[in-house]
Protein backbone atom coordinates (compact mmCIF):
# COMPACT_ATOMS: atom_id res chain seq x y z
CA UNK A 1 0.00 0.00 0.00
CA UNK A 2 1.09 3.90 -0.46
CA UNK A 3 0.82 6.40 2.04
CA UNK A 4 -2.61 7.84 2.45
CA UNK A 5 -1.66 11.49 1.29
CA UNK A 6 0.99 9.84 -1.87
CA UNK A 7 -1.47 12.51 -4.52
CA UNK A 8 -3.13 14.66 -1.73
CA UNK A 9 -1.30 18.08 -2.63
CA UNK A 10 -2.61 19.27 0.71
CA UNK A 11 -2.95 16.45 2.99
CA UNK A 12 -3.29 18.90 6.67
CA UNK A 13 -6.57 20.02 5.56
CA UNK A 14 -8.42 17.56 3.20
CA UNK A 15 -10.16 14.74 3.63
CA UNK A 16 -11.01 11.88 1.97
CA UNK A 17 -14.50 10.96 0.47
CA UNK A 18 -14.89 8.11 1.96
CA UNK A 19 -14.46 9.49 5.57
CA UNK A 20 -17.95 9.55 5.97
CA UNK A 21 -18.44 6.02 5.46
CA UNK A 22 -15.22 5.11 7.19
CA UNK A 23 -16.85 2.80 10.08
CA UNK A 24 -18.94 1.40 7.39
CA UNK A 25 -16.00 0.74 5.29
CA UNK A 26 -14.03 -0.95 8.72
CA UNK A 27 -16.94 -2.78 9.05
CA UNK A 28 -16.97 -4.65 6.12
CA UNK A 29 -13.73 -5.17 5.65
CA UNK A 30 -13.39 -6.91 9.33
CA UNK A 31 -15.96 -8.98 7.32
CA UNK A 32 -13.53 -10.01 4.51
CA UNK A 33 -10.76 -10.51 7.04
CA UNK A 34 -13.14 -13.31 8.47
CA UNK A 35 -14.08 -14.91 4.94
CA UNK A 36 -10.52 -14.82 4.15
CA UNK A 37 -9.69 -16.52 7.26
CA UNK A 38 -12.48 -19.08 6.89
CA UNK A 39 -10.91 -19.29 3.44
CA UNK A 40 -7.48 -20.36 4.88
CA UNK A 41 -9.07 -22.63 7.25
CA UNK A 42 -11.15 -24.66 4.53
CA UNK A 43 -7.38 -25.43 2.92
CA UNK A 44 -6.09 -26.44 5.90
CA UNK A 45 -8.69 -29.02 6.58
CA UNK A 46 -8.75 -30.13 3.12
CA UNK A 47 -12.24 -29.43 2.47
CA UNK A 48 -13.93 -30.03 -1.26
CA UNK A 49 -12.05 -27.51 -4.04
CA UNK A 50 -15.63 -26.40 -5.36
CA UNK A 51 -16.86 -25.45 -2.13
CA UNK A 52 -13.19 -23.21 -1.64
CA UNK A 53 -13.71 -21.84 -5.10
CA UNK A 54 -17.32 -20.42 -4.17
CA UNK A 55 -16.07 -18.70 -0.68
CA UNK A 56 -13.01 -17.11 -3.03
CA UNK A 57 -15.78 -16.16 -5.46
CA UNK A 58 -18.04 -14.55 -2.37
CA UNK A 59 -14.59 -13.27 -0.81
CA UNK A 60 -13.89 -11.35 -4.24
CA UNK A 61 -17.25 -9.87 -4.72
CA UNK A 62 -16.97 -8.24 -2.08
CA UNK A 63 -13.89 -6.91 -2.32
CA UNK A 64 -15.18 -5.49 -5.84
CA UNK A 65 -17.61 -4.25 -3.39
CA UNK A 66 -15.66 -2.12 -1.42
CA UNK A 67 -13.58 -0.98 -4.25
CA UNK A 68 -16.68 0.24 -6.33
CA UNK A 69 -17.70 2.10 -3.25
CA UNK A 70 -14.07 3.68 -3.18
CA UNK A 71 -14.12 4.98 -6.16
CA UNK A 72 -17.40 6.32 -6.33
CA UNK A 73 -16.53 8.08 -2.98
CA UNK A 74 -13.34 9.39 -4.82
CA UNK A 75 -15.41 10.55 -7.60
CA UNK A 76 -18.19 12.24 -5.77
CA UNK A 77 -16.07 14.16 -3.75
CA UNK A 78 -11.80 14.28 -4.91
CA UNK A 79 -12.45 14.51 -8.64
CA UNK A 80 -15.69 16.66 -8.45
CA UNK A 81 -13.79 18.70 -6.56
CA UNK A 82 -10.88 18.94 -8.45
CA UNK A 83 -12.88 19.32 -11.28
CA UNK A 84 -14.60 22.45 -9.98
CA UNK A 85 -11.29 24.07 -9.38
CA UNK A 86 -9.83 23.03 -12.92
CA UNK A 87 -6.83 23.07 -14.24
CA UNK A 88 -4.01 20.52 -13.38
CA UNK A 89 -5.10 18.78 -10.31
CA UNK A 90 -8.30 18.13 -12.30
CA UNK A 91 -6.77 16.59 -15.46
CA UNK A 92 -4.84 14.84 -12.47
CA UNK A 93 -7.75 13.16 -10.96
CA UNK A 94 -9.49 12.46 -13.76
CA UNK A 95 -6.13 10.49 -14.45
CA UNK A 96 -5.98 8.98 -11.60
CA UNK A 97 -9.89 7.80 -11.16
CA UNK A 98 -9.26 6.28 -15.35
CA UNK A 99 -6.20 4.64 -13.53
CA UNK A 100 -8.25 2.94 -10.47
CA UNK A 101 -11.17 2.56 -13.14
CA UNK A 102 -8.40 0.36 -15.31
CA UNK A 103 -6.64 -1.66 -12.23
CA UNK A 104 -10.57 -2.75 -11.58
CA UNK A 105 -11.58 -4.40 -14.72
CA UNK A 106 -8.49 -6.29 -15.20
Amino acid sequence: MTDAHAHDPAPDHAHHGYITDKEKYLTRLKRIEGQARGVHRMVDEEKYCIDILTQISALTSALEAVAVGLLEDHLRHCVVDAARLGGPEADEKITEATQAIARLVR
